[in-house]
């Protein structure tokens, strides 16, 4: 039975419109507005934590047009970050340096609560990191994986107090998520509690698991996460990618959005197809993807945009025969595109196959119509070309 109740609205709170609503107006098209909409906002009434929490979720370029699935990425503070990561995501994944992912903000309510795994005197209404674990596990992943179009791999991001709960996350329940990138952790917390669990919770072995975790010039962090440093980098735990990065010149306030950009980086150091593969064809480019899938634990596919780059590739360089054989092998795995068909029928129409051309043109405008597609009238322009020249013959 489903527990969650859920309210879906476009991000436009007045609190947060500067983060979340991009207004761009256009000269050339006489002072016309249009809304850039960054994301949706959602609440989920949690019976974990028995209280509303809200959610923002960013999806990929693309999302609504296609079917793929993607990774997640989920971020503590939520409302502080949701508006750097996704830019963050946007243009790592638009570079191919990472893959496409779906960014999940998770509100604070409060996180002081929610982020400590003990309670202490010092500080009030502490102690509920495994209530809140257990609203992630049990609540938040189950509605994300039931409405978006997940991948197996998913990662936490956390800052400050986020950062131990992510150390702590990963030290209690480790398989809960794939990638962990813990900023600036306050470690200190209730006698260095989570540096000395290192010791004993820490695993000699994981499964496809990725740790990033950076401190600026923080003094008073140094002793508990060199000591949660030193353990790991003492242990060197089979199967986990760890790295630490003393970043320099930076603050406990500078250190987020340049964490995140290193951490996509480091959990995906060798996403980036090679550019030799794209000379070397078909086969080359799913050796590359068949071993990220290795590397990641999941089945990885050579995506529609990287085979159809290749098959401009060659189109560029007037190699017409390999551009129509890569983008026909392209068109068989994704025939729900209507892309695919639409850059076939550009290679067939310089090659002078003009009928082949229109066919796939035909098909290209006939699922951009179904798919109310962006770039339908771009599409229509194309087959409308080569019907002039089939006409005029």
């Amino acid at each position: 039975m489903k527990t969650i109740q859920l309210k879906r609205n476009t991000i436009l709170s007045a609190l947060l419109l500067a983060f979340f609503t991009v207004t761009l107006t256009s000269f050339a098209f006489s002072g016309e507005t249009k809304k850039v909409v960054l994301g949706e906002k959602i609440m989920l009434n949690s019976k974990v934590l028995n209280e509303d929490r809200q959610i923002m979720v960013y999806t990929p370029k693309g999302y609504e047009e296609s079917s793929e699935s993607y990774p997640v990425i989920y971020l503590l503070d939520g409302e502080w970050h949701f508006m750097h990561a996704s830019g963050i995501v946007d243009f790592l994944s638009g570079q191919g340096l990472m893959p496409a992912s779906i960014v999940v903000a998770i509100v604070n309510v409060d996180r002081n609560r929610d982020f400590t795994p003990t309670a202490i005197e010092a500080k009030a209404n502490t102690g509920g990191a495994d209530q809140f674990t257990a609203f992630i596990k049990k609540e938040l992943m189950p509605y994300v994986h039931e409405n978006y179009r997940t991948l197996p791999f998913e990662t936490i991001y956390g800052h400050s107090l986020g950062g131990m709960y992510v150390a702590h996350t990963f030290l209690h329940t480790p398989d809960l998520f794939d990638g962990y990138i813990a900023v600036s952790p306050y470690l200190g917390f209730d006698d260095k509690l989570v540096a000395k669990e290192a010791s004993e919770k820490l695993r000699k072995s994981y499964d496809h698991k990725f740790f990033y975790m950076t401190l600026g010039d923080e003094p008073t962090y140094y002793e508990s996460v060199g000591q949660f440093v030193g353990t790991i980098q003492t242990s060197q735990p089979e199967g986990l990618v760890f790295k630490y990065t003393q970043m320099e010149g930076q603050d406990h306030n500078s250190t987020p959005h340049l964490t995140l950009y290193a951490g996509m980086q480091t959990i995906y150091h060798d996403w980036k197809l090679p550019k030799a593969a794209y000379k070397e064809g078909i086969a080359s480019v799913d050796q590359h993807y068949k071993k990220l899938s290795k590397t990641y634990g999941y089945e990885i596919k050579a995506p529609e945009f990287v085979l159809n780059l290749m098959g401009y590739n060659y189109m560029w360089a007037n190699n017409f025969e390999k551009a129509i054989d890569v983008l026909t092998e392209n068109a068989k795995r994704f025939p729900q595109s209507a892309n695919v068909y639409d850059s076939l029928g550009e290679a067939l129409e310089k090659s002078g196959q003009i009928a082949e051309a229109r066919q796939n043109y035909e098909k290209a405008v006939k699922i951009a119509k179904n798919d109310n597609h962006p770039y339908l009238k771009v599409y229509e322009e194309n087959l409308n070309r080569v019907q002039e020249v089939v006409a005029e013959k």
